[in-house]
């Protein structure tokens, strides 16, 4: 129809691969707009033409980045290739991310489930009525889909993402890599295990002494951090899977940690820990000449091994 075309001339967005088209314009406002120039049709007959061509319902993508690193292609080839290698030579490769923080309480849960009665949630987000907070890091295995997750209760620090590590390693990885002394850990720029962070590497330290394991890490490039396999591998399914439900409990959250599943074999474990992490911890000169670090070649800022001291 050329006068819906017309109409849509300046409003219109679309993919030049799939030919897929959408508008801003609603269905009501394309009619009324439509009647104006005399032709007679209603709300339903535009969204049948709107489909014959093509158009469809979008919404807003995370895909543009106001800062993007020149060297953010290289750094992404290169975590694809290094997990491929410690993936192929049997060496356990994890991907780690702290979770957004959760409000335990009857609080409104984004999604919908099937109910015959809707459910009652506290009209108000203050975080001063939450009986307290979930924050989960989880530990997604890149080579067996499978997940593990700690849930803490205080705050997201390097101590508390490093425990979860060690808790995974004792847990999981030491019986499933029995004779494995390398390990990749794939992880974000910022956050409790950001590159700059200084603790972080510092808590890394005394884990790979404790487990006698070398650290290999490699972090994704700024404004990258959507790119984290654990992002689309495990914490959508999460989501997915509490949607439309209020967190009212610790027990809650737990529940459907564990009970996160998908076709493709997905199994996730969860546990809780309520030990209480400090902010603003800091290491001393002493305790940063301990590390025994060594940057990669490649970007040795994203890049480096931590080696376990004899």
């Amino acid at each position: 129809m050329k006068a819906l075309d017309d109409l849509l001339k300046d409003e219109t967005a679309g993919d030049p691969i799939t030919g897929l088209k959408w508008t801003k314009k609603t269905s009501y406002t394309i009619s009324r707009a439509l009647q104006r120039q005399g032709y007679e049709v209603g709300a339903d007959t535009v969204r049948r033409l709107l489909k014959k061509g093509k158009y469809v319902l979008r919404a807003n993508r995370k895909r543009v980045n106001k800062r993007k690193d020149p060297n953010r292609d290289r750094q992404m080839r290169y975590l694809v290739r290094k997990r491929k290698q410690h993936e192929k030579a049997g060496f356990p490769s994890i991907s780690v991310d702290a979770k957004q923080r959760e409000l335990i309480g009857n609080f409104k849960n984004p999604g919908r489930t099937y109910r015959r009665k809707a459910l009652d949630v506290w009209e108000s987000d203050y975080p001063s009525d939450a009986d307290g907070v979930a924050i989960p890091y989880g530990i997604y295995d890149t080579a067996d889909n499978e997940g593990f997750v700690m849930v803490g209760t205080s705050h997201q620090t390097p101590e508390f993402a490093v425990a979860c590590i060690r808790r995974w390693w004792l847990r999981v990885g030491q019986k499933k890599f029995p004779k494995k002394k390398h390990l990749l850990i794939q992880a974000d720029c910022g956050g409790a295990n950001g590159n700059r962070l200084w603790t972080w590497k510092y808590e890394l330290q005394r884990f790979a002494d404790e487990s006698g394991l070398t650290i290999t890490v490699t972090h994704l490039p700024t404004s990258a951090s959507k790119w984290n396999l654990i992002e689309h591998k495990l914490f959508c399914h999460i989501e997915a899977n509490w949607a439309g439900v209020p967190l009212i409990d610790y027990e809650t959250v737990i529940k459907f940690i564990r009970t996160t599943r998908t076709e493709t074999g997905l199994r996730c474990r969860a546990y809780l820990d309520q030990k209480q992490y400090e902010t603003g911890n800091h290491i001393s000169c002493e305790q940063k000449t301990f590390i025994n670090l060594k940057p990669q070649r490649v970007l040795p800022q994203w890049n480096y091994t931590i080696i376990p001291h004899k």
